[in-house]
Parts: C-alpha cells; structure tokens; sequence
C-alpha cells in the first residue's frame, strides 16, 4: 500500500514531532533542508531572505543593546526553521486540492480517535503517561491527570486539534459531512474532554457563537441545527448548576470558580500575569523593540523567578503569544502583529468562508489568553485563516448549494 507523502509528514506533525528529541527540538525542524529544497524546487525563489529582511530593524536595535550572541543565534536559527516549514505549508496549502486535505484531515482524525480509546484504558495502569500528564491544575487541585496524546502538554494537544475539531463541526453545520453525526460529534469532543483544557474549550465556545451570530440567517435560520444549539447550551447550563449544587468539590466546579474568583494560577498566569511581566521586562531595554528573540531566558528569568518563586532550574516562559510578542519585539512589533492580523482578516475577506472565520475568531482570541511566538501550530492556523483554502466553505456557494436543494424540495 503505497502511504502519500504529505499524509505521512501531517502524521508525524501532529502526533510524533518531539517524540524521543530534547526539549525544543522537532522533526519538522530537523527536516528543514528538506522543506528549504521543496519550496526552491516549487517556486524558484529563494525563501529566507525576503523573512530576514523584515527583522533586520529589530536585529540591528537588538545588537545595539549588547544580547548574548550565542542565544541571538540560536533563537534566529529557530526562527528560520519555522518559517521555512510554514512557507511549506503555505505553498501547498494553496495548491493542493480539497479532497487532498480532507484525505489527510480524515487520516488523522480516525487515528487520533483511536490512540484516544486505547489511552482510556491505560490511564488506570502505571503505563497512563504514554498519552497522560499528571499536572497541577488550581488551587486546592495539585496533580491532575489530562490527556496530551504524544505531546509535551494537554493543551497544546488541544490546540493542535483544533483544525479537525472546527473542519468537520462546520461540516455537520452545513450538512456536508460523509460520516454519521453521532460518530463525528464524539471523534471529535472526546479529545477536548480528555484533554480538560478549558482555554481552548472557552475560545472554541466563544468562535462558534460569533460565527452563528455574524452569519444567523445562513447558519441558525434551520428550526432543527439552533434547537440542537439551544439545547446542548441548556443541558450544558443546567449540568453546571446541578454539579455547583450536589457536587461542588468536582473537579470543573473548583476550577472555573477558582476561575471567576481569580485564584486560578494557570489562567492568570496566561492573562494578568503574562502582561505585568512582559511590561516589566521591555522596560529593562526597549519598549518600542523589545529585548529580542532568544534574551527572555537571560534578561527576564529573574524577574519571573522571583515573582512566581520558581527554582532554579524551571523553565522560563511568558505562555500568552500576544505578551512573548511585546516582550521579545516592543509595541512596535505587537503593533505589526495585530495590524497583520486585521489587515489579512479584510484583504483576504475571511468573513466569506465558515471555516475560515471561525478559525480565525478562535486564534485571535486565544493569543491573548496562551500560546507562544514559536508556535507552529498557531502558525499553521494563520495560514489557513489566510490563504483562501477551503472553497466548499464558501458563504456564497453554500447559499447557492441550499438555495438549489430547497427548490427541489419545493418541487
């Protein structure tokens, strides 16, 4: 049987990409030189340059302000491989066919479906972190045993996830899927249930709202999809307030209260917090560029140590992309960030396209809440906010399409 090339790089992407390497290192990084001749062989043009341009103002102020060279390097070395890997992906996300993707699509979501009903079992042996983490979760909650496949953590797995899950709930929203509705609404929820990551669940909640209500004729008009919504809200509300009552030490009810009260250490770390620190530390150097790729290790570990009294060896992170962004490249590079962002949201007219807009309402509101500025999965998303895929998700041609099928259901 003969295993399609992009098949087999989606698969190791998403479910081995660091497993078995260091902390840090990747196989799409190692495969750099590979994706490098790809895009050279495709385009006919070299990639890099045109990406190192655009940091040469921010290089040239960062070696002004004295960084560690060697960190610099490595940090740009990075920087390179990922963008490399993600022009890969631009370019054959803009020529490869839909059903190409959906055959690559459909190969993961049926494997990941899998390796989740053979980690159900597993997750009451001594073997549990082959796919578990035991993590602290909230205050009054020390060690809590989440779901993150082959990943260094459940909700970056999450995260990663979430292009499948959103692929094949528009597909179900517009009546295009090929799979049973039942069997697709559990493929598809059960790793957000077992991964317990209610950042990415509250992003997700809040990019389905917007997109019904931005397209509420087109998406909620039908009788049966927005009882279907308004049920599964009411069973979702009322399932809350019955856990509150007669199971308030449950594990969801501690953590959202511990939400709402601000004792949660997770989410204010990747909110308040992230943004605190990240003012505290530009104003060591630069607030307009930053103090560069590669110097929050050395310039703000102090800082951050101190103010969580972490020890010495714990790695050092800003976890929210929006505040690493003002850290490592000042307001002026968080300025050139959302400008992109909103810019390419009108030049590519995202709001025409189901998959697109809720992606993109999706990401851009959980950069502000986790996420990192060398995430390629983040970056991924990006991509196909932006790169006109996915024409079967077209607002014009799904009207057309119901438009057609309601005259023969006249006729």
């Amino acid at each position: 049987m003969k295993i399609n090339k992009f098949v087999l790089i989606a698969v190791v992407f998403f479910f081995f990409n660091s497993v078995g390497l260091p902390y840090g290192l990747t196989y799409m990084t190692l495969l750099t030189p590979m994706f490098y001749w790809w895009i050279l062989r495709k385009t006919r043009s070299e990639p890099v340059i045109p990406f190192l341009a655009l940091l040469i103002p921010f290089l040239v102020i960062q070696l002004i302000n004295r960084p560690d060279i060697g960190v610099l390097a490595i940090s740009l070395a990075n920087m390179i491989c990922i963008y490399v890997f993600c022009r890969a992906f631009y370019l054959f996300e803009k020529t490869a066919p839909e059903p190409l993707v959906e055959k690559i699509f459909d190969s993961l979501l049926y494997m990941n479906f899998y390796l989740c009903l053979v980690a159900i079992p597993l997750y009451f042996t001594p073997y549990y972190n082959l796919f578990w983490i035991d993590q602290f979760l909230t205050q009054g909650i020390n060690e809590y045993r989440r779901f993150r496949m082959f990943t260094y953590e459940a909700s970056y797995y999450a995260f990663l996830f979430m292009p499948l899950f959103f692929f094949y709930l528009m597909q179900m929203w517009l009546k295009m899927n090929k799979k049973p509705v039942r069997l697709l609404l559990l493929m598809i929820s059960l790793p957000l249930v077992l991964s317990f990551s209610l950042g990415v669940i509250s992003a997700m909640l809040i990019a389905v709202f917007f997109t019904g209500l931005l397209h509420y004729k087109k998406l909620v008009k039908n009788q049966r999809i927005l009882q279907f919504i308004l049920g599964g809200l009411s069973l979702l509300f009322l399932g809350l307030i019955f856990s509150a009552i007669f199971f308030p030490n449950n594990t969801l009810v501690t953590r959202i209260g511990n939400i709402f009260s601000g004792n949660d250490s997770s989410a204010k770390g990747r909110t308040f917090d992230a943004f605190y620190l990240a003012e505290k530390i530009i104003s060591l150097k630069s607030y307009l560029f930053g103090i560069g790729p590669g110097q929050l290790k050395l310039i703000g570990a102090p800082i951050i140590r101190e103010y969580y009294n972490y020890p010495p060896e714990y790695a050092i992170t800003i976890p929210n992309a929006v505040a690493e962004t003002l850290v490592v490249f000042g307001w002026l590079g968080l300025f050139i960030r959302l400008a992109l962002e909103i810019g390419l949201f009108f030049g590519t007219a995202v709001w025409k396209n189901y998959y697109r807009l809720v992606l993109f309402i999706f990401v851009f509101i959980y950069q502000f809440t986790g996420s990192f500025i060398t995430n390629v999965a983040e970056y991924l998303i990006w991509i196909i906010v932006f790169s006109r895929a996915f024409p079967s998700f077209n607002v014009n041609v799904r009207s057309n399409m119901n438009e057609r099928f309601n005259e023969r259901g006249q006729r």
